[in-house]
């Protein structure tokens, strides 16, 4: 079974048009530069050609990619969300109980994770533990760097 990619749409429209734009101009790009490339003679020592060809193999890559995402895409709607409980595409405002600071996230697929400004995967340890919360609950989770333990605040 292949795994699902839980988007916004926002992010799905994103990926759309990175793809377009990809299937598009920069494929174009990278056959001009592979065309120039054979010009300049002798394959076998061409570094201008491996840098394209290889350029071309990123390309197609990436392509692949974003097809396979969007072949098993889950789109997240107001409709799923849940006011009461912390789930995908649900906004939290925690506080650090160590710190006392006080942090507001998304949580979101791990397809559009984002710690620094504050999308957090639900793959990720704390994402993990966010959800089924509660408003009111205190949760702790296991990371790399120690226990942490924070409040859930609030709960849109």
């Amino acid at each position: 079974m292949a795994k699902e990619f839980k988007l916004t749409a926002q992010r799905l429209a994103a990926l759309q048009e990175e793809l377009t734009y990809l299937k598009t101009v920069r494929e174009k790009e990278v056959a001009a530069q592979i065309k120039e490339a054979r010009s300049f003679g002798d394959l076998s020592e061409n570094s201008e050609y491996d840098e394209a060809k290889n350029e071309q193999g990123r390309l197609y890559s990436r392509i692949a990619e974003i097809e396979n995402i969007l072949s098993n895409v889950v789109v997240i709607t107001e409709d799923m969300l849940s006011d009461d409980v912390v789930m995908l595409g649900s906004k939290v405002r925690v506080l650090d109980l160590e710190t006392q600071n006080e942090e507001e996230y998304t949580v979101v697929g791990s397809q559009e994770a984002d710690p620094i400004n504050g999308w957090i995967s639900e793959d990720a340890p704390f994402g993990k533990a966010l959800l089924g919360k509660k408003q009111g609950d205190t949760f702790s989770f296991d990371a790399p760097m120690g226990t942490f333990t924070y409040k859930i605040l609030a709960l849109e």
